[in-house]
């Protein structure tokens, strides 16, 4: 594909209703919550004596993250990061467990509204904005209700991976969190060094059972409704959203996941807002 800006545009554009269509998928499938408890990942890796970063930047309204993830994922998590480790490389946990608030603000907070409504804008290229456009389109990239929100599963992953030696950053293409032609995990757009990082990372993660999201390079996954519909299962999720109780792990079923989390309302004034502080730029 030429490296131009129709050729971007119709490539986002794909990629965008391939994922929209993906989360009505998921959204559809059935989920059996199966009721395993989460773990904090920060004192399993210190116990197995593997280096491992976490993110030290604050979440959406500065909400500490929470490095949790079920019980029987630990094993794997643990084994990726022993083998990044084996070859050189550190993985750094960007984001894991999300409550539905954090979820809900994550899709509202001006850095990723604004960059889906700049890149709706320019993928219309003059056409008018719906909000019910932009819902879409954020909701590809930000789960918009519980059900489908993997981080609410305590099933996900965010990374990035370092080198060893230097602490720099491998160079996937783009950094963690763009929205644009360059997120979805294999595109034209970025160069043969960085889709070859991009794949052996995400090698490392599928020999330990993680699903790569396909349309965010720093998304993995395992043991949901993501999984069975990527790979065409029948069997229910056995991850679904939980609450979590943070001094035990515990969990407790969301209540009515497939809610959105914002309602037609909320995205409307995000949207007058995001245009506000465009035209103010």
């Amino acid at each position: 594909m030429r490296d131009g800006a129709e050729h971007r545009r119709a490539f986002w554009a794909e990629q965008m209703d391939l994922a929209a269509a993906f989360m009505d998928r998921v959204s559809a499938h059935p989920v059996v919550e199966c009721g395993e408890p989460l773990r904090p990942l920060q004192p399993a890796a210190a116990a197995a004596g593997l280096q491992v970063e976490f993110s030290q930047r604050a979440h959406v309204g500065g909400r500490p993250r929470l490095f949790w993830l079920r019980a029987g994922l630990i094993a794997a998590f643990l084994g990726a990061a022993r083998e990044f480790n084996a070859r050189g490389w550190v993985m750094r946990v960007e984001d894991g467990l999300r409550t539905p608030a954090m979820q809900r603000e994550l899709a509202l907070q001006p850095y990723t509204f604004d960059r889906i409504l700049e890149r709706a804008r320019w993928e219309l290229n003059g056409s008018p904005l719906s909000v019910e456009f932009l819902t879409r389109r954020v909701g590809a990239l930000i789960a918009a209700s519980a059900k489908i929100g993997t981080h609410l599963a305590g099933s996900a992953l965010d990374l990035s991976v370092l080198d060893r030696a230097t602490g720099r950053e491998l160079d996937r293409g783009a950094p963690y969190l763009e929205m644009s032609e360059l997120t979805p995990l294999v595109t034209p757009f970025i160069s043969a060094a960085a889709q070859a990082n991009r794949a052996a990372i995400t090698a490392v993660m599928e020999r330990h059972g993680f699903m790569a999201y396909p349309w965010e390079f720093w998304h993995y996954n395992q043991g949901d409704v993501h999984v069975a519909v990527l790979h065409g299962r029948p069997q229910p999720g056995r991850y679904g959203p939980v609450e979590v109780d943070l001094e035990t792990g515990a969990v407790r079923p969301i209540a009515n996941p497939a809610t959105p989390l914002n309602s037609p309302a909320d995205m409307q004034a995000a949207l007058a807002a995001a245009l506000a502080r465009a035209a103010a730029r």
